[in-house]
């Protein structure tokens, strides 16, 4: 199956807050964007964690 979920962690507090699908074999890179953390209270940067 090529579409993987992945979980998104806050770079603030660290905690886990999203999920989401790529498909890893167009996309390699890890995923980085800016959503809101409700813990920190604040939009903040989420990268993409195994």
């Amino acid at each position: 199956m090529p579409r993987d979920i992945i979980t998104f962690q806050c770079t603030e507090c660290k905690n886990r807050n999203y999920t989401s699908t790529k498909n890893k074999k167009t996309t390699t890179e890890r995923l980085e964007m800016k959503k809101f953390c409700r813990h920190c209270r604040k939009h903040q940067g989420h990268k993409e964690i195994k």
